[in-house]
């Protein structure tokens, strides 16, 4: 690598300090069934943590003027995968949470530039819950396939949300306020180590 001044640099220095600036952004992505918490959690998140929340859901009814639900019908899964995928491949920026569509796992693209950005975190309930919470989903903007059914959809999903998520927190149940603190705890404890570790690795080239 040779930075300006066409002299070589050494590769070390390249890695620490992408490294750094990418850690700086301390940025977390919230991903999970529908029903699981998402947008309650981000947003409390966002006030505990002063971190700044999106909501991917709500950047593509803003961008298209239309309920999520309304879109799917009009345009189809796939078509509407490829909005959203296009929505979660614009989200730049530091100190963030942001809530993820429950159909952004099918989008590798979005979800490794979520990666890039910050730690994912897979807010995890059972079928049973999920079924429960959600009720009539008819009008919730759920993604489905012609003749699919929610428990389809959550043994489909269930193996991509493990696949990207940096670290899962049991979310079922009644108790919110106990599962918030621990997305909470783990919050900080991500933050808290990417600060000492940028740190760490700033000092080890003095």
């Amino acid at each position: 690598a040779e930075w300006f001044t066409g002299s070589p640099v050494d590769d070390r220095y390249i890695s620490v300090i992408h490294r750094t600036l990418r850690l700086q952004m301390e940025n977390i992505a919230l991903i999970g069934m529908p029903g699981c918490g998402k947008s309650c959690m981000g947003r409390a998140m966002s006030g505990k943590l002063k971190m700044k929340l999106i909501d991917s859901d709500k950047l593509i009814e803003k961008r298209y003027g239309k309920k999520l639900q309304e879109l799917i019908d009009e345009l189809g899964v796939v078509e509407f995968r490829r909005i959203e995928e296009e929505v979660l491949l614009s989200i730049e920026g530091d100190n963030l949470v942001i809530s993820t569509g429950g159909s952004a796992v099918y989008s590798e693209a979005g979800m490794k530039h979520l990666k890039e950005l910050g730690k994912i975190f897979y807010l995890f309930c059972t079928y049973e819950t999920v079924k429960e919470r959600i009720g009539d989903f008819s009008k919730r903007g759920i993604v489905l396939k012609p003749g699919q059914t929610i428990k389809d959809l959550f043994d489909e999903r269930a193996p991509l949300y493990k696949k990207y998520a940096d670290v899962t927190i049991l979310c079922d149940g009644n108790a919110y306020p106990q599962y918030q603190s621990a997305v909470i705890r783990a919050a900080k404890r991500f933050r808290s180590k990417d600060k000492k570790t940028s740190t760490e690795e700033k000092e080890g080239l003095d």
